[in-house]
């Protein structure tokens, strides 16, 4: 750990924090990093002085800070995931012949940022500005399998956490961590009907240049089109090139 830059520490307590519901003590912040607890709070002392943290010492926890959302207000203005993502993903609806979605992690949550709509294709839940349980959606599930297991494990500590839709889909810790090593070997993450009754989706994370998954793409279908398995095959390998030729983008290796 010691190898590790300061300013990757930095982020790294404050992407934790980010997708916390609430301010959260420092021993959980040490923990889900995997930080020495001094080294927490120096980087937390620091961070709170430029307010990208604050401290609330009558509950001994810290939270997200206005320069945090400062920041967070200048991606929403930029939007540069959409624009990197949109042309691409308008291509991979013309490759599939099916709608397609770009998502990113908010909390326990999926935030849909972009939706590509096939021609003809009926309207999906999955509109720009909808969030869904990020453990019952492909997309939540690409980018959960994606992250440390120590922040899986601080997202859904119990089975508390565990939202329902339609009784389908993982309802506690034990079944979340097998569905994520499921979609770890596969490549990609699957899911259907635990949405939307009588559509599936494939997704894969995209990776930005730390490894670290930063939203996923995904393309819906109904149901029955599942059958036919070379078109399943060829939609996933689109969509593996898609998240691929996006990450290359935030990376900045032009694609």
């Amino acid at each position: 750990m010691s190898q590790v830059p300061a300013a990757t520490r930095a982020l790294r307590v404050l992407r934790f924090l980010a997708a916390q519901p609430g301010p959260v003590p420092v021993e959980r912040i040490a923990r889900a990093t995997g930080l020495p607890r001094s080294s927490t709070y120096h980087l937390l002392a620091a961070m709170v002085e430029e307010g990208f943290v604050v401290h609330l010492p009558d509950e001994r926890r810290y939270g997200v800070g206005v320069a945090a959302f400062e920041v967070g207000s200048g991606y929403v203005r930029q939007e540069p995931l959409q624009r990197v993502a949109r042309r691409p993903l308008a291509a991979l609806v013309d490759t599939v012949g099916q709608s397609a979605h770009l998502a990113v992690l908010h909390g326990r949550d999926v935030l849909y940022v972009i939706e590509e709509r096939a021609p003809g294709r009926p309207p999906l839940v999955t509109d720009v500005g909808v969030r869904i349980p990020s453990h019952l959606t492909a997309s939540g599930r690409a980018i959960l399998a994606a992250l440390p297991a120590a922040q899986v494990r601080a997202l859904y500590p119990d089975r508390t956490a565990f939202a329902d839709r339609h009784g389908r889909g993982p309802d506690g810790p034990t079944a979340l961590r097998r569905l994520l090593v499921e979609t770890r070997a596969r490549g990609h993450a699957e899911e259907s009907g635990e949405v939307t009754p009588g559509f599936a989706s494939v997704a894969v994370a995209v990776r930005d240049h730390n490894a670290h998954p930063v939203a996923a793409i995904a393309v819906t279908w109904p149901d029955e089109t599942s059958e036919v398995e070379a078109w399943f095959t060829q939609t996933v390998t689109a969509v593996r090139r898609t998240a691929e030729a996006v990450g290359a983008r935030i990376a900045g290796r032009l694609r």
